[in-house]
């Protein structure tokens, strides 16, 4: 593994998206980052930029989605695994564990403000050793601030595979343009309001008849969700569902999850049905709700999410 750039660089100007491929995303206008340095070692400072009104991740008046926060370490991680740990552009990168917590009122949204400036404190642990050519593990804690007060905190490990090892791995499913035309359309959506959203679009749940058991909803045309290509189904996906599930779950009134501890065991494929299930809900306090949300797919768990959510 490449050592760290040892001076401080910079990407972007501030308030100017990096550039798109850096963070694999097609669409300029969903790129998060502005700016990153080095801070010291294998830690690095990465601002971001929230826009007022987000097409997918602001899902009701006056609030950010939690999703916001992970979709930004997302495409931050993108960019270091790049830029700071040089790990070529044609690398798959994957998700194992993901965990984060946050601070609901640092998601509200302040009205004329032009959007919230999100400063990242990211730092990877010492990177294991590897062979020219091989997969690159990585693992990174990250804290996150909004306008000086703690807004979370995350914890990752995720795994970059180059194509070789990623073709082998994956198979017939290796290449995304054809896993993509083979995901079914879209089904019936559950109603919008029982899970927290406006726009059927939006919705990736499916009733069954269970009200803890739901079908994925994919809908590889959202903008949004499927800003590329896949060759399978994107972790943001799977952790709206889980978010969706719970607000189905504890709601009417709205919930905002607080922490979510993620594992993913294997790829959920995007040309067989995954089943969403949560256990019974807990009410630890009155304004406090948690489950365990697990993704299935042809008889086996592709991950679990254990979900607490606030009123």
């Amino acid at each position: 593994m490449p050592t760290p750039l040892a001076v401080p660089v910079s990407g972007a100007p501030a308030a100017a998206p990096v550039p798109g491929h850096l963070v694999r995303k097609h669409f300029a206008d969903q790129v998060l980052i502005t700016d990153w340095q080095l801070v010291s070692g294998t830690t690095h400072h990465v601002t971001a930029h929230w826009p007022q009104r987000h097409s997918f991740y602001t899902p009701r008046t006056g609030r950010y989605s939690p999703l916001l926060l992970i979709e930004t370490v997302r495409q931050a991680l993108a960019l270091l695994s790049h830029t700071a740990y040089e790990v070529p552009l044609e690398y798959r990168l994957g998700w194992d564990y993901c965990s984060s917590t946050l601070t609901p009122a640092m998601l509200d949204i302040r009205p004329g403000d032009g959007g919230a400036d999100v400063e990242l404190t990211i730092t990877h642990a010492v990177p294991a050793p590897h062979r020219k050519g091989g997969s690159v593990r990585l693992e990174a804690q990250i804290t996150a601030v909004r306008e000086g007060q703690l807004l979370g905190a995350m914890h990752l490990r995720y795994t970059c595979h180059p194509p070789a090892i990623y073709d082998r791995l994956r198979g017939r499913h290796a290449d995304a343009r054809e896993a993509t035309s083979l995901a079914p359309s879209p089904g019936t959506p559950v109603p919008p309001g029982h899970v927290g959203r406006t726009l059927e679009k939006d919705v990736v749940l499916c009733p069954t008849g269970n009200p803890r058991r739901w079908k994925l909803r994919v809908d590889t045309a959202h903008s949004v969700l499927f800003d590329h290509a896949h060759d399978h189904l994107p972790g943001m996906v799977l952790l709206e569902a889980a978010g969706q599930a719970v607000q189905c779950l504890a709601g009417p009134e709205p919930t905002t999850p607080v922490t979510l501890r993620t594992h993913f065991s294997r790829y959920t494929e995007l040309d067989a049905p995954c089943w969403i299930e949560a256990t019974p809900l807990e009410w630890p306090q009155p304004d406090l709700a948690r489950t365990d949300i697990t993704g299935t797919q042809n008889g086996q768990v592709t991950f679990t999410t254990h979900v607490v959510t606030r009123n």
